[in-house]
This record gives C-alpha cells, sequence and structure tokens, in this order.
C-alpha cells in the first residue's frame, strides 16, 4: 500500500463483480509472510504470541488467544465459560451460524433472542425474558461492526451470575462510548477471515482479562495439552500431559506475520470504511425506499458491513438483489436468522415466530459493498447502480 491515497494507482477490482467485501493484501504482508515461513518456526513459534500481544494491546485486553478461525474462537471461548451438556446460552438471532453452532459443539442449547429493528442488534429486555435457572452465558454480535449495549448487558449478566460473552468478529477497532471492542465482555471473539477487517487467510482470537479463562483456552487449542512444543523445547523435555479434551485450533507462525502486517493498517483502513459509509448515509439519502441501519451515539462503528433496509412497500428485495447482480453489485444478505435454518428447527424445534424483528427484517436488508480496496469510482458505481435498480 505504500501509504498512498486509497483512489491512486489501483484498478478496478473486476470488470465483472464488486463484492461485498474482500481482502487488501500488498508487498509488506507479503514479506512478512516470507520471513516467518523462513524462520525457524512455523507454528507455536514467536510469531504467535508476538501477534497476540499486539492484537491485546491494540484493544486493551490483558490475554489475547490465537486460533485458526473465528469459529474456533466461538467454540474455545464457550469452553472457557464452562459451557456444558444441557446448559442454555442467549444468542441473537440475526447472527451468521457459527455464533449458536458453538454452543452446540458444546453439549448446550442456544436460545434465541430478538433484535432491535433499526440496528439489527439485540434487543436487551428480549435477552432478560429469555433468562432461565439452566442459562449460563449471554452472547452479544456486534452486528455489521456496532456495539450492542453493553452497559445494560453487563447489568444482566452481573445481576443473574452469567458469563458475557461478545460476538466482535465484525467489529475490530469499534468503540462503545469511548471504550473499545475487546474491554466490554468477560470474553470477546474476533475472526480474520478475508472479508474482515484484517486477514490471517483464516484465524481468529479471543481476549480476555481474566487469567483463569485464556490458560484454558491456550489448552484447549492444543488438544489439551498443558504445554506446546515451544514451550517443550524451551524447557529441554520432551513430558506434557493432555488435561483436558482440546481440539488443533492453532494458528501458524506465518498467518501470524500476516496477521502482524495487516494490523499496523487497520487504522488507515477503518477510517476508510467509515468514509465510505458516510458517502452512502449522504447519498442514500435521497433514494426512497432504501434505509441504512441506525448508527447509535454512543458507537464507533467498524463497518464491517453495511447493511441497508428495503421498504418492501416500494421495492420487491428479490429483484433489488438481481438487479444489482446484473450490474455487477456483489450485494448480499446477512443474514437468514439462525432459528430458522432447518438444522435448528429439527435438532431444537425452534419455528418461524418466535423473533419476530429479526424474521421481518431479513426480509428486508441487503449488504452492499463496503471494504478499504474501494476506490472512490467504485463507491459511486455502487450508489448510481442501487438508484438505477430501484428506480426501474
Amino acid at each position: 500500500m505504500g501509504g498512498r491515497l486509497y483512489s491512486e494507482g489501483r484498478q478496478p477490482i473486476s470488470d465483472q463483480l464488486l463484492p461485498y467485501g474482500r481482502q487488501w493484501i500488498d508487498e509488506d504482508d507479503v514479506q512478512a509472510v516470507i520471513d516467518a515461513l523462513r524462520s525457524d518456526w512455523l507454528t507455536t513459534g514467536p510469531m504467535v504470541e508476538a501477534f497476540e500481544q499486539a492484537v491485546a494491546e491494540f484493544v486493551g485486553a490483558r490475554y489475547a488467544v490465537a486460533v485458526s478461525s473465528g469459529t474456533a474462537a466461538l467454540h474455545a471461548a464457550m469452553y472457557a465459560a464452562g459451557i456444558g451438556q444441557g446448559d442454555e446460552v442467549i444468542v441473537p438471532a440475526m447472527t451468521f451460524a457459527a455464533t449458536a453452532n458453538a454452543v452446540v459443539f458444546q453439549g448446550g442449547k442456544p436460545v434465541f433472542a430478538d433484535v432491535h429493528p433499526e440496528t439489527l442488534l439485540v434487543d436487551v429486555k428480549d435477552v432478560e425474558c429469555k433468562i432461565t435457572s439452566r442459562t449460563k452465558a449471554i452472547v452479544a454480535v456486534d452486528y455489521a461492526g456496532q456495539p450492542c449495549d453493553y452497559d445494560l448487558l453487563r447489568s444482566i449478566a452481573e445481576r443473574h451470575g452469567l458469563v458475557l460473552i461478545a460476538d466482535a468478529c465484525h467489529a475490530l477497532g469499534a468503540e462503545y462510548k469511548g471504550r473499545k471492542v475487546g474491554t466490554l465482555a468477560d470474553l470477546t471473539v474476533f475472526s480474520f477471515h478475508p472479508v474482515k477487517h484484517i486477514t490471517t487467510g483464516e484465524g481468529g482470537m479471543v481476549v480476555t482479562d481474566i487469567e483463569g479463562f485464556a490458560e484454558r483456552m491456550r489448552r484447549f487449542r492444543n488438544h489439551g495439552i498443558n504445554v506446546d512444543h515451544r514451550q517443550r523445547a524451551e524447557q529441554g523435555t520432551w513430558y506434557y500431559e493432555m488435561v483436558d479434551l482440546g481440539y488443533n485450533y492453532r494458528l501458524t507462525d506465518f498467518q501470524c506475520g500476516l496477521g502482524m502486517s495487516q494490523l499496523r493498517k487497520l487504522p488507515m483502513w477503518l477510517a476508510r470504511r467509515r468514509e465510505i459509509a458516510n458517502r452512502y448515509d449522504k447519498a442514500l439519502a435521497h433514494i426512497v425506499g432504501v434505509e441504512p441501519l441506525k448508527v447509535l451515539a454512543w458507537a464507533y462503528h467498524a463497518y464491517h458491513l453495511y447493511v441497508v433496509q428495503l421498504d418492501l412497500e416500494k421495492l420487491n428485495r428479490s429483484m433489488v438483489f438481481a438487479g444489482l447482480r446484473e450490474q455487477g453489485i456483489g450485494v448480499n444478505v446477512h443474514y437468514i436468522p439462525v432459528h430458522l435454518h432447518p438444522f435448528y428447527q429439527k435438532q431444537f424445534g425452534t419455528k418461524s415466530g418466535e423473533c419476530p424483528v429479526a424474521e421481518v427484517a431479513y426480509q428486508r436488508i441487503i449488504s452492499l459493498p463496503i471494504f478499504p480496496y474501494m476506490r472512490d469510482e467504485d463507491v459511486t458505481r455502487v450508489v448510481d447502480s442501487v438508484y438505477k435498480v430501484v428506480n426501474s
């Protein structure tokens, strides 16, 4: 990237399709991976710890544990929280399936809470209504990159003795009332998938201020073994013990090298995402039937997604979606409410009508392209296409 302005010296992403999200890899990133590949360690090496420390410092947390994906991070967080057979965990209906799946991996039961119609963030009142004697934790999903109301969620969690988990896979770099996401919950989960704010190819991380949680997750990512290969090498011993049942969820050193390089550019990329969102906000204010999600006063929005809701009395979502795709705009829909997926309906008896706000929103939402590599001309292209399709 070399610090150049965003619209300088870059070619269009594609003449055919502008995706909703995309990684940005430059020569510094490539060199960081090469340097790691040429080092003595490809996995469980010093680059993993360095990346963990860098992310922890960025978000203001005491501990960070790197794992192989955002899903692995969610699973590790559920394990650290002690979720087990029969435990209930409250999860927003409007999220990717992995948020709820991680509860099921541990033998728990996801209980779905509805969302606010203007933000699609979890409805705190509905969360409290869903708490039972079996509830063990609450998951807050920072949908699209906007933080939930953590003060209210924290008060509920403390009142009922629950673990508060933040699924912040959309929200690296976001802030709530001036406090960074990563310091607001007992456990906070990030994803480094290519469409997220920074990427390690695949990868994820959990941050926490609770030492015991961090220790449990470090064992969990390494088969439940109490020391990893590098620690044994430094101690000059072969001996280890498997003290828990864990998984191989390790993140490699060369992926962490990429992550370190990407993290240095994150503040500039966050600023660019907000700039694109601001341009969308201003342009869409003049397009009837297309309404962006509300941004709350407390939020420093990280804009992983830019989601709009269509007025279904004026527009047909399927036709708008197809029309924009025909224009080469790679719109998407985030998400089908999890309780409507066949697995959950069959396994847990969930059904339509349980989370009516999320269900109505699902029929209306479309995600427009937003990622730092977009040029100003790309943003204009999206806006022009929306205007053309909506008015046709």
